[in-house]
């Protein structure tokens, strides 16, 4: 699926290729006052001499030769260059043409931001602020990923003690939920000091649940103490003394963790207080 900047209210796509972002040059020259081309900005000397020291420095497949030939020609008025051709003669890396539902001319950004420059100083001004917000946008969204995976980490581990310590198989589904539920709490007690319904009382307006706005640090100790509480289960701890040891725990481990640079960075999201 692509990605979309906006400039002056016109969408220009962006594709992920090999991990890659490639924005759309097809979008952008509707920018461009006129009837013009890709093919004209590949007539222009300038441009092939670029073109080549771009591929010369990441492609180590870049066939010299053919951008030689093809640099003695640039900026001829016979001279034609399509990007299929210019990518089939030198092995090129930069440019793509693409066919199907997102076909098109695309660039890697560095490329596109120097056709953002043929355009105008400006347009390639916008290009580069809007580029880097849509970048900001994929680490916030990526920070948080990371955030509810963590959370996921020892979540079988943790309700699988419970299943085959805690739930005798007489009782019904809704019983079972309570005792996944008040183990849940117990984690939430240890950590937060509050139980997920106080938590939604003091915050009525507020959507998802206290693990939603937990941070990276209270995350990392929750995965770590549903590990702890599976263990103490099978040992046949009585639930107050568990409780009792894994709020001990988390204490100790979010003095460290809120110390490390490294996990406060992975998001900025609200932090739950921890009581």
């Amino acid at each position: 699926m692509a990605k979309r900047l906006t400039i002056d209210n016109m969408e220009i796509k962006v594709l992920s290729i090999n991990d890659k972002d490639f924005i759309s040059l097809t979008d952008m020259i509707k920018a461009k006052d006129g009837d013009f081309f890709v093919s004209d900005w590949l007539r222009n000397r300038n441009t092939i001499e670029f073109l080549g020291i771009w591929e010369q420095i990441h492609n180590p497949d870049f066939n010299y030769g053919e951008f030689t030939l093809i640099k003695s020609q640039a900026g001829l008025n016979s001279y034609k260059l399509s990007v299929k051709e210019w990518v089939e003669k030198t092995n090129a890396i930069g440019l793509k043409a693409t066919a199907g539902r997102y076909g098109g001319t695309y660039a890697y950004k560095d490329i596109a931001f120097e056709f953002g420059m043929w355009i105008s100083p400006q347009f390639k001004i916008y290009l580069i602020k809007e580029f880097d917000r849509l970048k900001e946008e994929e680490m916030k969204q990526l920070g948080w990923d990371i955030k509810r995976n963590l959370a996921k980490i020892n979540y079988h581990v943790h309700t699988g003690a419970v299943a085959k310590n805690l739930i005798p198989p007489e009782l019904t589904a809704k019983q079972r939920n309570f005792i996944y539920a008040d183990e849940a709490d117990l984690l939430n007690m240890a950590l937060f000091g509050i139980t997920a319904k106080q938590w939604r009382d003091k915050n009525p307006k507020l959507e998802g649940n206290i693990r939603d706005y937990a941070n990276a640090s209270q995350l990392i100790c929750l995965s770590n103490l549903e590990s702890l509480n599976a263990v103490y289960i099978n040992e046949g701890i009585l639930q107050e003394e568990r409780l009792i040891r894994l709020n001990a725990i988390a204490v100790n481990q979010m003095k460290i963790l809120t110390k490390n640079e490294s996990v406060m960075n992975i998001s900025k999201r609200r932090t739950v207080e921890l009581i």
